[in-house]
């Protein structure tokens, strides 16, 4: 006889489905990410009508140019080898908007994520009616995802929750909440239209994040963005922690899906941590996690315990970040869209991988340093396919391709009008020899189209 009850549960999860789906439409449907308000007055009046949910938990605030994702997750995943409940928002998500609020390490439900978002709605909506009577644009995209995190949190409840800063850090949005630990990743150039045209300008928006008297964990920076945290952190009465004088990563080997790594923390020393991650970088986030996670536990001044590091290093995930996507033949994809990460990937391709030859998809989006990932990329890559995400800030193939064709060679450089046909080509070239690879790249969009496309063939089944 059929299952009645199992129809009924699938039909009550296509419901959900669909609802979940829905807060993503309508998200949409306001000022996108991409063209963010420098301004933090209509987040503040939202949460201040929701009763200020994001004061209901303790915060780690993470900001910096690259890697910001990452170190969040980590530090995340060591909070719940401790026994805490968990929030983290990142952003922006691969495949499905619920990626960006996870509940205990695990996206949030598309019925909670619905009921979250119904129970604001009013809110939202008296905001948008005050901003636009006073002649601003009503809440965008971000402000009110970052509206609907605090209250799922609240909501959930959590002991903890990670913030990942959507873009710069003194307007933005998630800037609203105080956070006790102030996490800086490496800064560089990026969105410098929005965050300015220097690495010191940038460094001082980012520095907003810093609340009075709040304990601050920097990765190594440069001269100029490291005196603009320090400015910071004099005016707020923080206290520093960098990477290099009060911590840092002792060492890293490769192992068999991933890295050993070794890490003196901010009270003690972590040793043989096995991180299921590629690159010295995803190894030097894993150290600022450590020290993050130090700085929110104990104020930087007690061990963890060595077995909950290890269970959370172990257990902490990065997708579409040098994430396995298929096998027969190897497809790879990361999320670098910026020098600094493009840098990053082609040093990790280099010392984690044994490939001959590496095809590299790309699409990149208009408002990013084209020119300077291609030429991070070049060495560690015998050609190029060139192609395009469904992102409206995508550059056209063919304006895309004719620079790269400059940049690395027209002999090396393909075109494709759609990912699909680019990703069928790479892995027809890299099929053809024992140890050859395809790496997707260039921009979040198109890895997270093609994590899709891969799920959707079952590649990881080859």
């Amino acid at each position: 006889m059929p299952d009645r009850n199992s129809d009924r549960n699938d039909d009550a999860d296509g419901a959900w489905r669909e609802a979940g789906d829905a807060v993503l439409t309508a998200l949409l449907g306001r000022v996108g990410e991409a063209a963010p308000q420098p301004r933090l007055a209509p987040t503040r009046r939202a949460v201040e009508l929701l009763g200020d949910p994001q004061n209901a938990y303790p915060i780690i605030h993470v900001t910096g140019t690259n890697g910001k994702t990452s170190t969040s997750r980590i530090a995340e995943s060591i909070l719940r080898a401790y026994g805490l409940r968990t929030g983290l928002l990142t952003s922006p998500h691969l495949v499905r908007l619920n990626e960006r609020i996870m509940i205990d390490g695990e996206p949030i439900s598309d019925e909670d994520l619905a009921a979250n978002w119904a129970d604001i709605q009013p809110y939202l909506q008296m905001v948008d009616a005050e901003l636009v009577t006073d002649g601003e644009e009503p809440l965008t995209f971000f402000e009110a995802l970052t509206v609907l995190a605090f209250a799922c949190f609240a909501d959930a409840p959590v002991d903890v929750a990670v913030i990942e800063v959507g873009m710069g850090g003194e307007w933005d949005s998630t800037n609203v909440a105080f956070g006790q630990v102030a996490v800086f990743t490496p800064i560089a150039l990026d969105h410098t239209a929005r965050l300015g045209g220097t690495v010191a300008e940038i460094a001082r928006t980012k520095s907003g994040i810093i609340k009075p008297a709040a304990n601050v964990v920097t990765a190594k920076q440069g001269d100029e963005a490291q005196a603009e945290l320090e400015r910071a952190v004099e005016l707020t009465e923080s206290t520093l922690a960098g990477e290099g004088a009060e911590f840092a990563l002792l060492s890293s080997q490769v192992a068999v899906g991933g890295q050993l790594i070794s890490v003196r923390g901010l009270a003690d020393t972590y040793t043989d941590l096995f991180l299921p991650m590629y690159g010295t970088h995803q190894a030097q986030n894993a150290a600022v996690a450590i020290a993050a996670v130090e700085s929110f536990l104990g104020a930087g001044t007690r061990p963890l315990v060595n077995d909950l590091v290890a269970e959370g290093l172990a257990t902490a995930t990065s997708p579409g970040r040098l994430q396995l996507a298929g096998v027969e033949p190897t497809v790879l994809v990361d999320a670098a869209h910026n020098p600094h990460g493009a840098t990053a990937l082609a040093a990790a391709l280099e010392a984690y991988f044994d490939f001959d030859e590496i095809v590299a998809v790309v699409g990149i989006l208009a408002d990013k340093d084209a020119h300077g990932i291609i030429e991070a990329l070049r060495p560690q890559v015998a050609r190029f396919h060139v192609t395009r995400s469904h992102s409206e800030r995508a550059v056209g193939v063919d304006d895309l391709a004719d620079k790269v064709a400059d940049w690395a060679g027209d002999d090396v450089t393909f075109r494709f009008d759609d990912l699909t046909s680019a990703l069928d080509g790479a892995r027809e070239w890299a099929g053809e020899a024992p140890r050859r690879a395809v790496i997707v790249t260039g921009s979040i969009t198109l890895v997270g189209e093609a994590l899709a496309l891969a799920d959707a063939r079952e590649w990881m089944k080859q």
